[in-house]
């Protein structure tokens, strides 16, 4: 037999061999790990953005968890039913017949007109009726508003109410700005119309950019990108005035640094607002009220206000727009633009005044009659 080899190991040799190999990273994780950890980040991404920018459904008024009606409504051709409320002479006797359109977070019970004198009201004989617009107050939500839509809502409230032929409308603020509609597609159901302190979109085409721009940034920081939001990403204005990270909306907030100081003078004034009249507006939910509001007001219009022509030529009635000097929501410049470019508006400025100049003593009286075409 052949004699074995011996062979020296020496200790280093010896450790090297017996000493384990570190793990590699491929070793200690299962393969394709990394690609399934980020489609599960991924997929948590899109469930978190899915519930912050989807707003929940709104609390319809009668439903068995919606608020409860408490106002005489009516039913539109269809379905939804829309709110409403009555001020002033019996409608059968009277002689003016207003529909009140009111502003942003408001409601029915913000009709300008019971503030005017009971007198005025009774000599005159003027009737008015204000109503919930969707998603406001106890008035249904309607996903697929238009301004149009909302013309011909106010329309068939007419015809309901039986009020006749021809009425008066009435806006202040957004909902002055809404009375545009009502200019366009019912001009022929109209005696006369007034605008006060309206919102004005700036996106409408026949705004010069530099003035757009202009008073565009005259505005508070918060509501430039509000508007901006709503104009250009209609699909993130519920996260955008519900998240914390950024400031949204002054107006929504309810914030009293946008008013000037002849606007505090008329606050201080008031008595502070009813508990009904402070939760009534968003109580079916904040989406379809203040939120579809905003994406709506300032949304990409289907018209252009200034290229529309004078609904009353034969002087059958007026249009009537009014304004205060020191308007910190509603820049001055914007509406004498308008003004401008429309010479059969009839154009009030009043001066010394802000957004709330209408709630001033005595002036609810001079724009009843001024609207009526009643002389003093």
């Amino acid at each position: 037999m052949a004699a074995g080899v011996t062979r020296k190991i020496s200790a280093a040799s010896a450790r090297s061999h017996t000493r384990k190999s570190k793990p590699t990273s491929s070793s200690v994780l299962p393969k394709g790990i990394f690609k399934k950890l980020l489609l599960i980040f991924f997929m948590g991404f899109l469930a978190w953005a899915f519930k912050a920018f989807r707003p929940p459904p709104p609390k319809i008024c009668g439903s068995p968890n919606g608020p409860p009606i408490t106002s005489p409504r009516i039913k539109l051709r269809d379905g939804r039913h829309l709110s409403y409320m009555e001020h002033g002479v019996p409608k059968e006797t009277a002689k003016y017949k207003i529909i009140v359109i009111h502003g942003f977070d408001g409601c029915k019970l913000h009709n300008l007109f019971t503030r005017a004198s009971p007198a005025l009201i009774e000599e005159l004989g003027v009737y008015t009726v204000s109503f919930d617009r969707p998603g406001y107050g106890e008035s249904d939500p309607h996903p697929e508003r238009t301004l149009k839509s909302l013309a011909l809502d106010i329309e068939e409230l007419a015809d309901q109410l039986q009020l006749g032929s021809k009425f008066y409308i009435a806006g202040l603020s957004m909902g002055g700005n809404l009375v545009w509609p009502c200019l366009k597609y019912i001009p022929h159901r109209l005696a006369g119309a007034t605008l006060i302190s309206p919102v004005v979109n700036h996106w409408w085409p026949s705004f010069p950019s530099n003035l757009s721009n202009e008073v565009y940034y005259e505005m508070f920081k918060p509501d430039q990108w509000s508007l901006r939001v709503a104009h250009h990403l209609p699909w993130l204005t519920y996260w955008w005035n519900t998240q914390k990270w950024f400031p949204s909306s002054s107006v929504a907030s309810q914030s009293l640094d946008m008013f000037s100081p002849p606007d505090m003078e008329v606050l201080s004034k008031f008595t502070p607002p009813t508990e009904q009249e402070k939760t009534l507006p968003r109580q079916q939910g904040e989406y379809e009220s203040l939120h579809r509001d905003l994406m709506i007001g300032f949304g990409k219009w289907e018209f252009d206000p200034m290229e529309l022509e004078n609904p009353f030529p034969n002087n059958e009635g007026s249009v009537h727009l009014w304004m205060g000097d020191d308007d910190r929501f509603v820049p001055v410049k914007s509406q004498r633009y308008i003004a401008k470019q429309l010479p059969w508006i009839n154009y009030h400025e009043v001066t010394r005044a802000g957004h709330l100049f209408s709630l001033a003593d005595g002036m609810t009286d001079t724009i009843l009659k001024t609207l009526v075409n009643v002389k003093d």
